[in-house]
């Protein structure tokens, strides 16, 4: 085992059990709860989304057998419950209310479906059930006060477009297009872009929409570059992200390509890495971190989480640090909750995660009772496509 591998665990293990500690001394007449904290997942692992669940159902498993082999929860142990959704709002809400009514179930784990976890908001709440969602949209969390068990582990649409806003500046950029999903996330986008777009002195030559589910959006990028932008903004999914990157080469476009957060997806950008070379893309430096020297312990667990997500599945895909972090911050919020040994203590967990704070793998998270969603600005930096991979920018 590798001096750097030792000290993450060792460091693991003595901050859960440090918590473990300040929250459940035992008194007199009380019983050790050594019942496992079940966390139940709802992912997309069929349908259109199903790239980017799979890898959130990757990283739930290796974060829990990570933290359920490092002997920091005592005599407990974390157990996984997925269903697929299908990518299917109907069929995410079956898999909800299915989750609910287990008693057994501590809290939920949402993948990167906006509509999905949008629609769950009111089940969720009634059922009053702890549920983390790693889709970015900001209706899933805001307002607080009519989503009090619903919490956000992404990107900020309002960060991202503050991020690239400054990176277009920085290099000159003044005419710029957008192509970006037709769903919250993506219109919450281009809301945010136009501000900070009016602010920098930025002009918006034009906006196209396209479906979550196209698989062809060659029309809408053709005619975002027939207006001759310096640079195209592509707010989609990953896998549109690619495609919309070969059709601007295939139109010619000479411009700059820009991608928003939700565009990231694996390390290595394979059949795209042509039409992506040079390309920008704000998100968390957790992506690139074997480019960055880990000069804190923060720094040392994210590359160490890195590189055993690496060498377990032959690459790296940037969303798995939010579902580790989704895992880490419901263990820790179990551990320090209480409650009856035989019982599961929702409430208690809810109420840990809305203060939760922590220097997480994808960067430093902060929870609130008047902000549940966690990700910090500082979180995200900025990375280029180089030689078929992202880089760390600079």
């Amino acid at each position: 085992m590798s001096p750097i591998r030792s000290a993450t665990i060792a460091a693991l293990a003595s901050a859960v059990l440090a918590t473990t500690l300040t929250a459940c001394s035992f008194g007199a007449g009380q019983e050790e709860v050594t019942s496992p904290i079940v966390i139940a997942a709802d992912l997309e692992l069929s349908g259109a989304a199903a790239p980017v669940g799979k890898a959130y159902q990757r990283a739930l498993e290796l974060k829990i057998e990570q933290l359920n082999t490092s002997g920091a929860l005592g005599s407990r142990k974390i157990r996984l419950e997925v269903k697929d959704n299908r990518s299917d709002a109907s069929e995410s809400l079956r898999n909800i209310g299915d989750f609910s009514s287990d008693s057994k179930v501590s809290a939920i784990i949402m993948g990167g479906c906006n509509e999905c976890a949008v629609g769950a908001v009111r089940t969720v709440n009634e059922k009053k059930i702890p549920t983390i969602a790693l889709a970015p949209s900001n209706a899933i969390s805001d307002p607080v006060a009519d989503r009090r068990y619903v919490f956000k582990l992404a990107p900020n649409a309002a960060d991202s477009a503050g991020a690239l806003t400054t990176e277009l500046r920085r290099k000159g950029i003044r005419k710029v297009a957008v192509l970006h999903s037709d769903d919250d996330y993506g219109r919450e986008g281009l809301t945010a872009l136009r501000r900070e777009f009016s602010k920098a002195g930025l002009r918006l030559v034009g906006n196209e929409a396209v479906r979550t589910t196209d698989t062809d959006v060659s029309q809408p990028v053709r005619l975002l570059t027939s207006r001759k932008p310096q640079a195209l903004i592509i707010w989609t999914s990953p896998e549109q992200a690619a495609l919309a990157a070969t059709s601007a080469q295939g139109a010619g476009f000479s411009g700059s390509l820009f991608f928003d957060a939700a565009a990231a997806g694996d390390l290595f950008l394979g059949n795209a890495a042509r039409s992506t070379e040079q390309a920008t893309l704000i998100f968390t430096q957790t992506m690139v971190i074997d480019d960055v020297i880990a000069t804190t312990p923060a720094k040392a667990a994210r590359r160490q989480w890195f590189q055993d997500y690496t060498a377990r599945f032959g690459g790296y895909n940037g969303s798995s640090s939010f579902a580790a972090d989704a895992v880490q911050l419901i263990t820790d919020a179990a551990l320090r909750a209480g409650g009856p040994a035989d019982q599961v203590n929702r409430e208690g967990i809810r109420d840990v995660l809305e203060t939760s704070q922590m220097d997480g793998l994808s960067g430093p998270i902060r929870m609130t009772p008047d902000n549940h969603s966690g990700l910090m600005p500082q979180a995200l930096t900025t990375l280029v496509a180089r030689g078929g991979r992202w880089r760390l920018a600079g």
